[in-house]
């Protein structure tokens, strides 16, 4: 307990010490700086205000505490219905500033940069990378948050066979983090005649977004070209060599981006891209050099790793690394995915709590 205040006192006077150097003027005329004390400030604005009322109704409660030796029988009986009242408070207090306290992802709050595929059952798996593309968005634009295409190639019979794309908003890699994996759909397909059950699967893939100051990547690893970009885009887009294509030559990681207006506007996007496909490989390799676990105990964070179920016959959907199921599959394909993003980030917190993350 003693530790605990102490680093919470330690945070308050960061917290002052942030609001003081964010008035000198050498900081207000720096940008970089004061976005960074910003953000600082920002992180640990909830820790020190939770922290303030823990003290003041913990303040309240000694000092109802020391009016049960009273003689006066009324003043103890206030005292006693205090200290009732503020002993549970102080303890919910306390809970909060424990989960407060969990280390943070540094890129919790940054943008996402996602990317989908179909993968096993052909068409079928094509056309669910379709519909899960269509609930995330829908879930983005119930936070306010924007949706910039990245790559997208449709499928024939419907769907993507790969569409990758930034999430755009503040927070969005925190609260998607945990869907990248296998996602595996159980129904009855349009082409199916005869009314049978197939499974399906899409992969999905989240990254944060990265900039240049976060990870510095080589520019001579990188294999860059241009091309005409294909697919539906009218007669700009197919008259223009505006595609950019970059390898990452030393992990083979691939980015194309031809959606944007122009040539450099996608080679800007690409550059972004690859970036953070190459920072997450980095850290993929950093951890399983130190034998940890990706993220944490709710997930690998690997594509290959089968992660969620949704059967439309039976209305259900199932996280499999939590067990979590609900049957409102329906609401969750509308975008209507918060009491499911809530449900992995509170499961990751408390894995981090009993200290197995």
């Amino acid at each position: 307990m003693s530790v605990m205040i102490e680093r919470l006192e330690g945070m308050v006077n960061r917290y002052h010490e942030i609001n003081d150097m964010m008035m000198s003027p050498d900081i207000v005329s720096d940008s970089k700086m004061l976005a960074k004390l910003g953000r600082e400030q920002a992180d640990l604005t909830q820790i020190v205000e939770t922290y303030q009322e823990y003290k003041k109704n913990a303040d309240a409660l000694e000092e109802a505490k020391a009016l049960l030796g009273e003689e006066d029988k009324e003043l103890r009986e206030m005292a006693k219905m205090e200290v009732e009242e503020l002993e549970p408070l102080c303890e919910s207090y306390l809970q909060k500033l424990e989960v407060l306290l969990i280390p943070k992802d540094p890129n919790d709050t940054h943008n996402a940069i996602m990317e989908i595929r179909g993968a096993a059952g052909g068409d079928e798996g094509n056309i669910f990378a379709g519909d899960l593309y269509r609930m995330y968005v829908k879930y983005a634009e119930s936070l306010g948050w924007r949706i910039e295409t990245i790559e997208m190639a449709e499928a024939e019979a419907g769907g993507f066979s790969l569409v990758s794309f930034m999430v755009k908003g503040n927070g969005a890699y925190g609260k998607l983090k945990f869907e990248s994996g296998s996602h595996r759909v159980q129904r009855v397909p349009k082409t199916e005649s005869q009314g049978r059950i197939h499974t399906s699967t899409a992969t999905v893939l989240v990254s944060p977004e990265i900039e240049a100051d976060d990870f510095d990547i080589d520019m001579n690893d990188l294999e860059i070209e241009t091309m005409r970009a294909s697919g539906a885009g009218g007669q700009h887009i197919n008259k223009t060599d505006s595609a950019v294509r970059i390898v990452h030559k030393p992990t083979g990681i691939v980015v194309k981006c031809q959606d944007g207006r122009s040539q450099h506007e996608n080679r800007a996007t690409a550059l972004l891209t690859i970036r953070s496909r190459v920072y997450e490989e980095h850290q993929r390799q950093i951890e399983a050099a130190a034998g940890a676990e990706r993220r944490s105990k709710i997930g690998t964070g690997d594509r290959a790793e089968k992660i969620r179920t949704y059967n439309y016959p039976q209305n259900r959907v199932t996280d499999h690394r939590i067990g979590y199921t609900v049957n409102q599959l329906d609401r969750i394909m509308e975008g209507r995915m918060d009491d499911l993003i809530n449900a992995l980030i509170t499961a990751d917190q408390q894995a981090k709590l009993a200290g197995n993350a």
